[in-house]
């Protein structure tokens, strides 16, 4: 589904709602186990990379489109995203957040918001899969920003309300994949409790 850019500016600022709010919950937590190998505060750290990046690629113009939609982001990095650097990278950027994590991020995302708030979404982009518009890279931080913050909360054992703005936006990133690459029909049976699927199957 398309997206103007106006309703995807407020499905990322209400995606970044969620993350901040949920991030002011853990408290004295930050050693617990987030996600794989990472903490809580290792998780943090990688969620607001879903903002850094954007002020990252930003900064580094592209000349052309080489990837046309978030889906077809997600299928262009997904060596990327299962190799060793990720869980480093997301330690990094949790140590660079300092002694106040809370505030860290919360200075990040108003940055970025700020820096948002200069574009119309048709500037391109250098990302790491290549040259996009920055209308759809930004789905895919949102994406990014629903998927940890709900780690996050389950992390922590809150309810995971995502916003529906952002979560739609996720789902339909989802279903762009599995349409793509064949396992519509694997995902369906999935959303709707059926076994038999593969252990931890995921579009991804």
């Amino acid at each position: 589904m398309d997206y103007s850019w106006a309703e995807s500016r407020r499905a990322f600022d209400d995606a970044a709602d969620w993350y901040l709010a949920t991030v002011a919950l853990v408290g004295d937590r930050w050693q617990l186990p987030g996600l794989g190998e990472w903490t809580v505060r290792d998780l943090v750290g990688h969620a607001s990379r879903s903002f850094l990046t954007i002020e990252t690629y930003a900064a580094r113009p592209a000349e052309s489109v080489e990837i046309a939609s978030a889906s077809d982001y997600y299928l262009a990095t997904r060596a990327i995203a299962a190799g060793p650097d990720v869980a480093q990278r997301g330690r990094d950027a949790a140590a660079a957040l300092g002694a106040d994590p809370v505030s860290a991020v919360g200075e990040i995302a108003a940055r970025v918001r700020n820096l948002l708030d200069e574009h119309d979404g048709t500037a391109l982009l250098t990302t790491i899969a290549g040259g996009m518009r920055l209308e759809d890279y930004l789905p895919t931080r949102t994406f990014e920003l629903v998927v940890h913050t709900a780690d996050l909360a389950l992390a922590l054992g809150v309810p995971i309300d995502a916003p529906a703005t952002a979560a739609a936006q996720a789902l339909d990133i989802v279903t762009g994949i599995a349409l793509t690459d064949g396992t519509a029909g694997s995902l369906l049976l999935l959303a709707t409790g059926r076994t038999g699927l593969p252990e931890r199957f995921s579009v991804m």
